[in-house]
């Protein structure tokens, strides 16, 4: 991985970091808005965020340090996505399963591109993938867990540790439903681990033979909108879920640690989900080309119509409005100004602060107004006033003219009947 990627994954971390403190103190201090209740939920530690708003939905011991089994893996993925193509080829390593683990049957030295190795990670949750690609990536398994253990500090998941890249349970590998959130939202910025973590099973056409792997998230195959993410179970841990949910533009995770069983585990995490979805809904706030003001133009009757320059969509709670405020908007316009010149600026504020800026643009090209239209409104009086005099004097010589030719014409009407 670059340095650049690095530094773009911490800063992405410290992003969210501060957005789900944020809107949990939000949270906490706004009355709820005609929500739904919270959800029933058994699980002993599980959390529910909604990333694009930063809040903490519902939480219950999410910050407590846990075994957390093949959800293990999250980070095993991210180390490989973040270090390796998905079309370089390597050599399987021999791994030894016990009886009761998940694997695909590799045989060392069979020949798999990564992109097929994560995969089976993802899907089948493979520990035999999850070797492979340690020994492959990190040149051992030790040196992988310590890439592992070194990204988990540069992410800030203060309460994560890794002590190896499966997650069978092992003393010094444990981590929390919020730092498992952090994680999962990293990994759900790459297409690659967002396409396959929706898969309901995928073939793996590299290596000694094609195998069809099946998701062993049941909710991923039977759910609609639950598109993700990976789950896990082993004694310690119990059965663990990492879940992601995206209905009509919404998109909401979950994690669930330490349920009693399978169906309770999916229980939980569906009934969180769909609180997230009921939750939150996605507004379009202002639309590109919409008119937001109209502006006097310079010497003319007629305004000129500001739209704005982009669309702008936001995901809120229902209830809650984003509202809008014009900055910078001039008292009148003059030209010449093309059609899209910015001229003004719109604030879109949601929750008491200003969330995006918009540029306002004319609708049409302005031009300059003309030589009679930019007259002094004194000046233009005047000469109103001497039109009208000009007028009322013309038609004042007129009269006077009729009257002398009638008068004429009466004294020679007179002169010839005395003749």
């Amino acid at each position: 991985m670059t340095g650049r990627a690095r530094r773009d994954g911490r800063v992405a971390s410290v992003v969210l970091g501060v957005l789900v403190t944020v809107g949990t103190l939000l949270g906490a201090s706004r009355p709820a808005v005609a929500a739904p209740g919270p959800p029933s939920v058994r699980a002993p530690a599980a959390i529910l965020v909604e990333p694009a708003t930063g809040d903490v939905v519902f939480q219950r011991r999410a910050a407590s340090p846990r075994s957390i089994a093949s959800t293990t893996k999250l980070m095993t993925a991210l180390v490989v996505l973040e270090r390796e193509r998905l079309g370089r080829v390597v050599s399987a390593t021999r791994y030894r399963a016990l009886p009761a683990e998940s694997v695909v049957g590799l045989r060392a030295g069979e020949r798999l591109t990564i992109a097929d190795l994560l995969r089976a990670l993802l899907l089948a949750s493979a520990n035999d993938a999850a070797a492979t690609l340690a020994a492959r990536v990190g040149g051992s398994r030790g040196r992988f867990v310590a890439l592992m253990n070194r990204r988990a500090r540069e992410l800030g998941l203060r309460h994560t540790r890794f002590a190896n890249p499966v997650g069978l349970d092992e003393t010094g590998n444990h981590s929390t439903a919020e730092d498992l959130v952090k994680l999962t939202l990293i990994l759900r910025a790459n297409a690659f681990f967002r396409r396959v973590t929706d898969l309901p099973a995928a073939t793996l056409r590299s290596g000694g033979r094609p195998r069809t792997v099946v998701n062993r998230n049941r909710l991923v195959r039977t759910v609609p909108e639950v598109n993700g993410v990976k789950t896990g179970r082993t004694q310690r841990a119990g059965y663990v879920l990492v879940g992601s949910a995206t209905r009509a533009g919404v998109t909401v995770i979950s994690v669930v640690l330490g349920d009693s069983s399978e169906a309770a585990r999916d229980a939980d995490t569906l009934a969180l989900l769909r609180h997230g979805l009921r939750r939150y809904t996605r507004v379009t706030a202002l639309r590109r080309g919409q008119t937001v003001r109209q502006v006097a133009l310079a010497f003319r009757d007629e305004p000129v119509a500001l739209t704005a320059q982009r669309t702008v969509r936001r995901t809120i709670r229902r209830g809650e409005r984003v509202t809008r405020r014009v900055v910078g908007l001039p008292t009148q316009l003059d030209g010449p100004l093309a059609a899209g010149t910015r001229v003004a600026t719109v604030e879109l504020r949601w929750r008491g602060r200003t969330i995006e800026r918009v540029g306002l643009v004319t609708a049409r090209r302005v031009e300059k107004a003309g030589a009679l239209a930019r007259l002094d409104p004194f000046a233009g009086r005047t000469l109103a006033v001497l039109a009208i005099a000009l007028v009322a004097l013309a038609s004042l010589r007129l009269l006077l003219a009729r009257r002398r030719a009638q008068r004429r014409a009466r004294r020679h009407a007179g002169e010839t009947e005395v003749a």
